[in-house]
């Protein structure tokens, strides 16, 4: 069985306009969000074998969150951040195990989320969590085969 989490990094601190994108920190919320969430997935039994996450601070400080939660290493990829629905879902299955959790941004996020979920969720705010199911042991099958479970979870 495949199983895949999609976590969009949580709300991150705008304060410092000469700070370069990629070195936006999570605000208070953020700090708040990612722990609770964290919580929350490994409450409902998902355990993934690897965690992978953009390199941006903002999506490794929500990766660590989980893995320190769930237990499970983090490996930061640079090429997930900013990365397109197509790149995202190939990361995951070029991992190479059966069970992975991703940490990365908009709208790549929002939009793999979507086609995973056959359009029913339209949005990944921050620090949301979806995951999906397959009984399939072929990442290459995935998009074209519907989960046969999937959950949406947000901290609001």
């Amino acid at each position: 069985m495949i199983r895949l989490a999609l976590v969009r990094h949580a709300k991150s601190d705008w304060g410092d306009p000469a700070l370069d994108d990629h070195d936006r920190p999570l605000n208070d919320r953020g700090r708040r969000d990612a722990p609770v969430m964290a919580e929350r997935l490994a409450q409902a039994g998902f355990r993934p074998e690897v965690i992978l996450s953009s390199s941006a601070v903002r999506a490794r400080t929500t990766a660590a969150v989980f893995g320190e939660r769930l237990g499970v290493d983090v490996d930061i990829d640079q090429r997930l951040y900013g990365a397109s629905a197509p790149t995202l879902l190939a990361h995951a299955a070029d991992a190479a195990v059966p069970s992975v959790l991703l940490v990365a941004h908009d709208p790549g996020m929002s939009v793999l989320a979507g086609r995973l979920s056959g359009d029913r969720i339209e949005h990944m705010p921050t620090c949301a969590v979806a995951t999906f199911h397959w009984d399939e042991d072929d990442w290459s099958l995935i998009d074209a085969v519907d989960p046969v479970e999937w959950t949406f979870d947000t901290p609001r």
